[in-house]
């Protein structure tokens, strides 16, 4: 099942989002795309905070739509077109409820970790891997299938950390090397009985000279050949029932073309 949800009030203000989610749809051409409408509900510079998430009213709304979805269609594989990190919260649950060995990649360039008392920014596109663990915001549990374990994190392109979220990493163990090696990415996967993954791509995660159309630029990330081996040999090793692309806010098909065989690896 191919979900298009842009949803961008987990970013705090960044409406970009949205519109860069529009263009990946527009470049797909995908007619049997599923749309989840978004809140109506006032966001951005008009939003409320509370629980110390930014427009939790707009994102706890529109994400149990999301969830509703998934309950009466129980597809068996998803590909997301998004939108914040905050809307994984929903699939990844749903696909860990169903696939006991279930692996999460998250390529990303921050930590996505936070609690929201923690969080500098009180944005829910830093919180979702905390919400997945059972340890955020307890009012975001209604919109869980299931809880991951930290054994089944696994970073790449990781490279700007808050220190609390630091801390959680170190404690649960969770995989984050500096540089991807992927012979010991596979190996690490298979040692855990890793069989299925899902494979979150939040675009920041690559090195913005080769791709700066990202919602964030952080220096030092993944070239695009490097993120595209990746994923090429992890579909090879490993059954990919979930995948996702993120956080890219270009507007413009023609700015889409250093990322369309990323695009095309994680969605076609």
């Amino acid at each position: 099942m191919k979900i298009y949800f842009p949803q961008w009030q987990g970013s705090g203000t960044g409406k970009s989002i949205e519109y860069g989610a529009k263009a990946i749809l527009e470049y797909l051409n995908d007619t049997t795309i599923e749309s989840i409408p978004l809140a109506i509900i006032p966001a951005g510079k008009n939003g409320e905070q509370l629980y110390n998430i930014n427009n939790f009213n707009a994102i706890h709304e529109q994400l149990g739509r999301f969830k509703e979805v998934l309950e009466k269609s129980n597809p068996s594989k998803l590909q997301i077109i998004g939108g914040d990190c905050g809307l994984e919260i929903v699939p990844v649950s749903f696909l860990n409820k169903k696939y006991p060995n279930l692996g999460l990649i998250w390529f990303d360039a921050h930590a996505d970790i936070n609690k929201p008392c923690d969080s500098p920014s009180c944005n829910f596109h830093g919180m979702p891997l905390r919400t997945l663990l059972g340890e955020g915001e307890i009012k975001m549990n209604s919109l869980l299938f299931s809880n991951l374990e930290a054994s089944q994190i696994h970073y790449v392109g990781l490279r700007d950390i808050d220190k609390k979220e630091q801390e959680r990493i170190n404690n649960g163990n969770i995989y984050a090397p500096q540089k991807l090696h992927l012979f010991e990415l596979v190996q690490t996967l298979k040692k855990k009985n890793i069989t299925q993954l899902y494979l979150h791509f939040d675009f920041d995660c690559l090195e913005p000279t080769q791709y700066d159309k990202s919602y964030y630029k952080i220096p030092n990330g993944l070239t695009i050949k490097e993120a595209e081996n990746c994923i090429t040999i992890l579909k090879s090793e490993f059954d990919m029932v979930g995948s996702s692309v993120l956080e890219s806010i270009t507007v413009h098909q023609k700015e889409l073309e250093p990322i369309q065989g990323i695009i095309d690896l994680l969605m076609v």
